[in-house]
């Protein structure tokens, strides 16, 4: 089953931002196939990043993850509610990695919503933020600290691939976009850092900074 690489998780963090718009986030999860289109994201440098949880290379039980071998999922919990995936980048114990802030589903859509909404029926308002914010996409993917470490280039419980092609699913008609950029979301607290360009979405030609 084709998947992202090691090295392609090993290169700079700011371009594997970039490059993961597009790609297909893929869960398997109690025989059922989830998987959605990656559509914004947000690179944390541990190296010079007041925002990133390992800033100055600070190293906690919580943080070690950031510190493994590019390619793993690291997966934290904030306000004691949502969880966040982001994955880890750069060399081993060079702490950086790539928030996973908005998916577009394209397969397992009722499983997913049933993670994210229960029983409720799914309306238009539901479905158009489906999974749109880092902690819409670990409930519906039913992801949690117990996922914390995966190694997203081996196994098939979560990984990413180049398209549904590589999954067995039927090709996306997707329509022109563009990469926009932009500051991160929620790190206010980071002084000369929140200003940081960081924050990458896909756009629709002509939709008026709406990302997708």
């Amino acid at each position: 089953m084709a998947r992202l690489s090691r090295e392609f998780y090993s290169q700079d963090t700011i371009s594997a931002a970039r490059q993961l718009l597009g790609k297909l986030l893929v869960r398997r999860m109690e025989g059922a196939l989830l998987a959605g289109r990656i559509t914004e994201t947000e690179a944390y440098i541990g190296r010079c990043d007041k925002a990133c949880h390992a800033y100055n290379y600070r190293r906690t039980p919580r943080t070690e993850t950031l510190f493994m071998a590019p390619g793993h999922a690291y997966i934290y919990l904030i306000y004691g509610m949502y969880h966040c995936l982001n994955f880890v980048t750069e060399a081993e114990n060079e702490p950086a990695a790539v928030l996973i802030r908005a998916v577009q589903p394209v397969a397992g859509e009722t499983v997913i919503s049933r993670l994210r909404f229960g029983d409720k029926p799914l309306t238009a308002y539901r479905k158009k933020h489906f999974m749109d914010g880092p902690g819409k996409v670990c409930q519906g993917l039913g992801l949690t600290r117990a996922e914390n470490g995966l190694d997203l280039t081996a196994g098939d419980v979560l990984f990413v691939c180049e398209g549904p092609e590589d999954v067995g699913l039927p090709p996306l008609e997707c329509p022109r976009e563009e990469v926009r950029s932009g500051p991160r979301i929620g790190v206010d607290y980071a002084e000369e850092a929140k200003d940081f360009p960081w924050r990458f979405w896909l756009e629709r030609e002509g939709s008026e900074g709406v990302s997708i």
